[in-house]
């Protein structure tokens, strides 16, 4: 695997990352945080989805151009993280590498968006959840094969750049805080 270059200037923030494959917790751990008083983000690839929907389009029709889907997250991904001060802590629902694991998953060639965003990004921590049973709901329609596959991808993806990442292990979601919260 090609390993991502990071541009040397990168700006320093106080950003953590909650990520994984389908179905992993993620926005349940972002959810417990945010009632827990911590500031968070919400995950694109759902609201990108019910944006369009709100726009007459069915969820087929939304994810049948893939190139178009993935550019729509990133484009998403990439304004937010855009108007996040780096000093402020905050945990990413998700972030921008994310949209490189999904790229190669796809088998999309990456283009000159996705590879300008990666040269500037900027993580404390990641934190990536090991992958629970799988439950597909309108949005996410990957099979248990796409799901470990998808999640190896991401933990390849955040591995090979030069941020700590920790492995959350699969625990009653509270715990999963606790955990995250004690390896800040």
């Amino acid at each position: 695997m090609k390993k991502v270059i990071i541009n040397n200037h990168t700006r320093q923030t106080n950003w953590y990352v909650i990520t994984g494959g389908p179905s992993s917790g993620k926005t349940t751990t972002v959810n417990i945080l945010r009632e827990r008083g911590y500031i968070t983000t919400m995950e694109h690839a759902r609201h990108f989805i019910d944006t369009q929907r709100l726009k007459g389009k069915t969820i087929e029709e939304v994810r049948k151009n893939q190139l178009e889907f993935q550019l729509g997250v990133l484009d998403m991904q990439i304004e937010q993280e855009n108007e996040i001060a780096p000093h402020v802590q905050v945990f990413l629902d998700r972030a921008i590498p994310d949209a490189l694991a999904y790229y190669r998953f796809l088998k999309l060639n990456e283009d000159e968006r996705l590879t300008e965003a990666l040269q500037t990004v900027s993580y404390k921590k990641v934190f990536i959840m090991d992958y629970l049973p799988l439950k597909n709901d309108y949005a996410r329609n990957e099979n248990a094969e796409a799901q470990k596959k998808i999640h190896q991808l991401i933990t390849e993806v955040y591995e090979s750049l030069p941020f700590p990442v920790v492995h959350v292990p699969v625990l009653p979601a509270e715990e999963r805080v606790d955990f995250i919260l004690n390896n800040l």
